[in-house]
């Protein structure tokens, strides 16, 4: 396994990863562009993949104003740590941009809400859409 920092070149086989899901699907494919992709690596946070064998596997992206935007794993390669290992990676780079909290929102009831809670985030409520906020304070 391979943690590194995403390129543009990327961009399609995170998106396949995204598509891959079973959780948290995109109702339409065509919502998140290669633009969204380009903006959360380069102009409004970073992004990392997971490979293996030279093929990406997992992907998250965390935007610098304290918020998760994506973090993704292949249904093929689950359950053997990319998603904490991406976490991680992505988690020590927005504590690094300076914030006390962090947030994200998942579906609630799902896989993602587990994850999000056994590594210490915390439900603050609902948002528009019925979608779970979830708050991790800093260390």
């Amino acid at each position: 396994m391979t943690l590194r920092l995403a390129r543009r070149a990327d961009i399609p086989a995170m998106h396949r990863v995204r598509l891959a899901v079973r959780e948290n699907r995109l109702s339409d494919p065509a919502r998140i562009t290669e633009a969204d992709y380009v903006a959360a690596m380069e102009g409004l946070g970073r992004s990392w993949v997971v490979e293996v064998d030279g093929e990406v596997v997992a992907f998250a992206a965390g935007y610098a104003a304290g918020s998760v935007w994506a973090l993704f794993v292949d249904p093929s390669h689950e359950g053997r740590g990319h998603g904490r290992a991406l976490h991680t990676a992505m988690i020590d780079w927005l504590w690094s941009q300076g914030h006390a909290r962090l947030w994200l929102t998942t579906s609630p009831g799902t896989r993602a809400e587990r994850f999000y809670r056994e590594l210490g985030w915390q439900p603050c409520g609902t948002v528009s859409g019925g979608e779970l906020r979830l708050e991790l304070a800093a260390p």
